[in-house]
């Protein structure tokens, strides 16, 4: 991938207009920043709206044995659509990849709120993930191509602001529709919501493609596509095994990790599995990060519903929360003085993940307030803020311009493969260990298997975090002379 010339006669295009020292507010980027704000603002709205109706969707579709599917299959998807948007944005620029992404993730929302049984839900879902991992991707390309390096931490705080006003409403309307609607409409609505991102992005981001040179053109990569397929089919044959618990599940388990880890292991930057130094730690800690944190996150509604017998609503606000806090770390990374502290927010932000998720915990206790999940909730937030934004930084600060798709594409793969695994084991733990009774116990009070399984997800993934705490200390490459 190329980038724009500096002396194009247009002040006015963000590409060209990398030393005019405005903000991403400024005349030269402000539709841009809003354009792809609002593609953000619609997938944060989709994240919390759905995170509320889960659990009474799962249990009207009989499926509460596959709620962790419900998330890991969304995410499952996202491996193969993430690679392909890569290979696509750096040979044909941003522009169709994200415009496609958004279509088909509006597709998956309208399977999903249709769906007759939780198969056909979680299938939904996986059409969901296909849009998102496209629409990710070029979401980052964009940034890398038409902002400067001065203004992409701002960007990504941007990012992150856009979270907030879905995190304080979507709890409630997500609630509120579920509980007078039905949880179908929280699916269903969202589609309308398609309209405003494209209205208001598609012509700016037009007006930056024709002023940025094209890429090389000519067919995609088919061997990283085909190992993007590889992963996907192997993630998916894992989390089938996971759900089954018995000697039967054995030969797909065997099978899927025949046909993820190798593919994963070349379609990552190499040393990214060791933890080599710089690029490779930073796309392995975005993994570590996200599924640590979303694999807790995906269970502290179901724990409220059941433990603390809690409305969707009320469930829901317990998230609201780490929304908030998120954007306030993630703008508080983009302050000038961070610039040369990338390292030590990184471990913080783990830190406070881990802290975060053994605080949610103590709502198992009885005597422990319900208000302790959203207050260790906000301690989360503002870890993950802190800690997401400053990988995204120093991810583009690593990448030469021509490898800035594939490197955005490694980055959310990893991601998305953290969730699958991590969200996956916590739907096996879950099972495992009777949170299969829930439905059972729900109503009179929730069994010792149930908060069993809930403490031991929770515990697992706290250390999970502190491993990536010790990590964070090779995300600078190593000095050469």
């Amino acid at each position: 991938m190329t980038t724009a010339s500096a002396t194009s006669a247009d002040p006015a295009d963000p590409l060209t207009a990398a030393e005019d020292g405005g903000g991403v507010l400024s005349a030269p980027y402000r539709a841009l920043t809003l354009g792809i704000v609002s593609v953000v603002l619609l997938l944060a709205f989709e994240a919390t709206a759905v995170n509320t109706a889960m659990p009474v969707a799962a249990r009207q579709l009989h499926g509460l044995g596959l709620y962790a599917f419900a998330f890991s299959g969304y995410f499952t998807s996202t491996l193969f659509a993430m690679v392909l948007s890569g290979e696509w944005c750096d040979r044909r620029g941003p522009l169709l990849p994200l415009l496609a992404g958004i279509g088909v993730f509006g597709a998956g929302l309208v399977v999903a709120g249709t769906a007759a049984g939780m198969w056909i839900f979680v299938a939904g879902r996986a059409v969901q993930g296909l849009g998102g991992g496209l629409v990710i991707v070029a979401l980052y390309v964009v940034v890398g191509r038409a902002f400067p390096e001065r203004l992409r931490p701002s960007v990504f705080a941007a990012f992150s602001a856009a979270w907030v006003l879905p995190s304080i409403v979507g709890p409630v309307l997500s609630g509120a529709v579920t509980q007078h609607l039905g949880w179908r409409w929280v699916f269903l609505s969202v589609p309308m919501l398609i309209v405003l991102p494209l209205a208001v992005m598609g012509p700016a981001l037009r007006r930056a493609e024709r002023a940025q040179p094209a890429g090389p053109g000519g067919a995609l990569d088919g061997r990283r596509i085909g190992l993007a397929a590889m992963a996907a089919l192997g993630a998916g044959l894992l989390q089938y095994a996971g759900q089954r618990l018995d000697l039967l599940g054995l030969l797909p388990a065997l099978a899927g990790a025949g046909l993820l880890f190798p593919a994963v292991r070349r379609l990552l930057p190499a040393g990214t599995l060791r933890a080599a130094r710089g690029l490779p730690t930073l796309i392995l800690l975005r993994g570590v990060a996200a599924g640590a944190f979303f694999a807790a996150e995906a269970f502290i509604p179901l724990m409220m519903v059941v433990q603390r017998h809690l409305s969707p609503t009320l469930a829901g606000l317990t998230l609201t929360s780490g929304g908030l806090s998120w954007s306030l770390g993630s703008w508080l990374q983009g302050r000038p003085a961070a610039e040369r502290r990338r390292e030590a927010l990184i471990r913080l932000g783990f830190g406070c993940t881990a802290a975060a998720i053994a605080g949610a915990a103590l709502v198992l206790l009885p005597a422990a307030p319900t208000w302790t999940a959203a207050a260790a909730w906000a301690v989360g937030g503002m870890g993950m803020g802190l800690s997401i934004a400053s990988i995204s930084v120093l991810m583009m600060k690593l990448s030469p311009p021509e490898a800035a798709g594939v490197n955005s594409a490694s980055l959310q793969m990893s991601d998305a493969l953290g969730n699958v695994l991590l969200v996956g084991l916590a739907g096996v733990l879950f099972s495992a260990l009777g949170g299969g009774a829930v439905p059972a116990v729900a109503t009179g009070g929730a069994g010792a298997g149930a908060r069993g399984a809930f403490a031991v997800i929770f515990g697992v993934m706290a250390c999970v975090a502190l491993v990536g705490a010790v990590l964070a200390g090779r995300v600078r490459p190593r000095a050469t002379g």
